[in-house]
């Protein structure tokens, strides 16, 4: 069985008969077999896969199947699911299993989607390389010597690599659209509130987002239109109507769009980036659509707000991990207070440590007016920057990133090098906007570049009109 470019191509082969979900699930499964050495999967539910699918082909005979029937989903190991292990890639969730389902899960489950596995991660989120999880590192599959972005790795590999149709991971500052350059894939962020967190593990709460991977921007259109919209587990979840986006795939009038002038000018920057940028530039001004530069002077005070408030949020999140009510507790103790510092010191990663330390650290009396209350400001001066900017063009255009994939420990000893890999991507979580990556065109190592557009508060329709139009394999 050939991998199909889309879930439409795939589901008519389904109803016409040439090969049924069951087929399906077993094509995939014999794709993670072949990938196994990439580490993308920390479990596989492989019977359960089998046992869906055959009854979703009763349900298909039958005319009663839901309008996901058929598609194989991956999930990434923050995403809760009834009966099944969660662990965050991080050892402190040692052996506990999730007693209710997220959300977005449940929606994709009620339209007959399929649940392959769980997919591995950064611990807790947290990284741009997937090198910080407790189950060992995701490899790129273009390049096995380079890390395939994080902090949803696996869930980018297994897209890119067939073993699953679409996956869903988590984007807190980049963690969902940096792997999908990374890794050739497309990746979508929505606006902060369009899909319930309700079952997400928390990294940042104002920050996280459920994010969507596929191969093709209409498996994305018709994912995000399924898992969207109120729910009453989640009080920040928008109640704003949830438009059908595989029916707003084609563009209908020319785009007046933006890119940043000191972005171009970046040492940070890649030169096969820089080349790729200005080439869709011009590919936009051939095709009749205005491209300006602008000047962004927040831009500069993205990352250092985005560090500051995400661990402030993470110091706050991740004290419900103690060894009392769940998940690892440390056998070398003699009080309270010992299994409390050698649980946590035992359980979290280094980096996860750091990021504890550097949110407490902020949050402290003595320091909070003059860090966190001052990033506060700063994260409202950057919103209002830049939704000033979508008052006047329909999307931001940037790299996703400033390199392709680099390779696995060459950042490793450095926190700010690995940080700066997050140099393009926070922004729209700083501000709560929509972002997606999409491929355009490889390096000349063969790497795969990704683009990076951003536009106005729920306006993903716009920006999968965008990536149809500009991506290049």
């Amino acid at each position: 069985m050939k991998a199909h470019s889309s879930f439409l191509e795939i589901q008519n082969n389904i109803r016409t008969g040439a090969f049924s979900c069951v087929d399906r699930v077993l094509f995939h499964l014999s794709r993670i077999k072949e990938n196994f050495h990439l580490n993308a999967f920390l479990s596989v539910y492989e019977d359960e896969a089998l046992l869906q699918a055959s009854e979703i082909d009763k349900k298909i005979k039958a005319g009663t199947a839901g309008k996901l029937a058929g598609m194989v989903v991956g999930i990434k190991d923050v995403l809760c699911f009834n009966d099944h292990p969660v662990s965050a890639g991080s050892k402190i969730l040692e052996g506990f299993i999730s007693q209710f389902t997220a959300t977005a899960v449940q929606r994709l489950l009620d339209e007959d989607a399929i649940i392959i596995g769980r997919q591995n991660c950064d611990e807790f989120a947290m990284g741009s390389s997937n090198e910080n999880s407790a189950f060992g590192p995701v490899l790129n599959p273009i390049d096995q010597t380079r890390v395939p972005g994080g902090s949803s790795g696996g869930s980018a590999v297994a897209v890119a690599t067939d073993m699953c149709q679409v996956s869903l991971g988590s984007d807190t500052g980049g963690s969902v659209r940096q792997p999908a350059a990374f890794c050739g894939v497309h990746g979508l962020k929505p606006t902060y509130s369009r899909i319930s967190r309700h079952g997400l593990v928390a990294y940042g709460s104002s920050f996280d987002c459920i994010g969507i991977f596929s191969k093709s921007t209409e498996d994305i259109a018709l994912v995000l239109s399924v898992i969207s919209g109120a729910d009453n587990f989640d009080s920040t979840v928008s109640h704003k109507p949830v438009p059908d986006y595989s029916l707003e795939l084609q563009a209908k009038k020319k785009f007046k769009v933006a890119y940043v002038r000191d972005t171009l000018e970046s040492e940070a920057l890649q030169f096969e980036i820089r080349d790729s940028i200005k080439e869709a530039i011009a590919q936009l001004k051939a095709d009749g659509h205005s491209v300006e530069a602008i000047d962004l002077p927040s831009l500069k005070y993205v990352l250092p707000t985005y560090y500051i408030l995400a661990t402030a949020e993470a110091s706050s999140n991740l004290s419900r991990y103690d060894g009392v009510r769940y998940g690892y507790r440390s056998h070398n103790t003699k009080d309270l207070s010992s299994l409390y510092k050698k649980t946590r010191s035992e359980g979290f990663g280094k980096e996860v440590q750091r990021r504890i330390l550097l949110g407490t650290f902020v949050l402290s009396s003595s320091y909070y007016d003059a860090y966190y209350t001052k990033a506060q400001k700063v994260r409202r001066v950057i919103r209002d920057e830049t939704k000033e900017v979508f008052t006047k063009y329909d999307f931001l255009l940037t790299p996703t990133a400033p390199t392709t994939a680099f390779k696995l420990r060459e950042h490793s000893s450095d926190p700010l090098e690995m940080y700066l890999a997050d140099l393009f991507s926070v922004q729209a979580n700083v501000a709560g906007v929509p972002g997606i990556s999409f491929p355009y065109g490889k390096d000349k190592k063969g790497l795969p570049i990704g683009l990076q557009a951003m536009a106005d508060d729920f306006e993903e329709a716009k920006l999968l009109q965008l990536a149809t139009l500009l991506t290049k394999e």
